[in-house]
This record gives C-alpha cells, structure tokens and sequence, in this order.
C-alpha cells in the first residue's frame, strides 16, 4: 500500500468538492458542529471557491492517496498576523472513513506543513470541535494544542 499527498489538479475538484461536502456532514453531527456549519465551514458553491484556491498562490489544496486512489483532502491559506509574520490556517483536512488509521491524514498534514515551510510561515493554526478527541489527538500528535477555546450558548426563541 503506498500512500501519498499531492496538490490537487483540476481534474481533482468534483472529488474535493464531494469529500468537502462529506466532512461537513460528518462534522455538522458532532458537538458545536451545527454552528461551526454556519460561521466557519465552507459556503456554497463550493466548486467555484476550490478552483480559485487551485491556482493561488496564498492558497493550497492537496489530495491523500492509497495507490494513487484519492481518499482524502486538505486545504491551507496563510494568515497574516498583525507583526507582519504569517502562519498557515488549515481550513480543511478530511479522510473517508474507511481510509482512517493509515497514516493518510499524516501524509496530508506533513506536506501542508511542507507548503508552510515553503511560504515562510511561523506556525500552523487549525481548529478541532469540542468533543472530537479523535481530530484533537491527531492535531497534537504534531505538535498543535489548543490556543484559544470559543464558547457558544444557544438563546431559546
């Protein structure tokens, strides 16, 4: 089984867009994940917001593979801090589940910090909901913690 992460090509994007679609599904379920969906995830059309990230420069979009099979994405956009530094916010890092556990995902995260190393960028910066030990293990397997928490309270109507 030979895994992988490479930048995703224009013939990559209806699979991205679906796995996108995917991801936010799976995390609309979780705890804080119906707010997340409607302040910080992807909008529609998703489509058109991935071929722009395709091309630019302030932006990467990459495909994990198991023999050349996508079975997973991440996308990254740098963030420019108020010193003049930038960090890489990493917006989106999905895998089927049935592809979990492999080391995809690790493929993927080791070739967005790759793309921050390229762009000169002084971190990585993410975000993991509450109650998602899975994603928040993984993060912290390399080295990201959590540095800030939001807090949300719904008001009955």
């Amino acid at each position: 089984m030979k895994l992988g992460a490479r930048p995703a090509a224009e013939s990559d994007l209806d699979l991205v867009v679906a796995l996108a679609r995917t991801a936010t599904q799976e995390l609309r379920l979780l705890r804080g994940g119906r707010i997340w969906a409607e302040v910080a995830a992807r909008g529609e059309p998703l489509d058109a917001a991935f071929a722009t990230e395709f091309v630019s420069t302030r932006h990467v979009v990459l495909v994990g593979t198991i023999d050349e099979t996508v079975v997973g994405y991440s996308a990254a956009h740098d963030l420019a801090l108020h010193s003049g530094a930038a960090i890489s916010r990493i917006t989106d890092l999905y895998v089927l589940p049935d592809a979990r556990g492999v080391g995809v995902g690790e493929q993927l995260l080791l070739a967005l910090e790759s793309w921050a190393r390229r762009m000169g960028h002084i971190g990585l910066d993410s975000l993991a909901l509450p109650g998602d030990r899975n994603t928040k293990n993984f993060f912290e397997s390399f080295g990201l913690v959590a540095r800030a928490i939001e807090v949300h309270r719904a008001i009955e109507q």
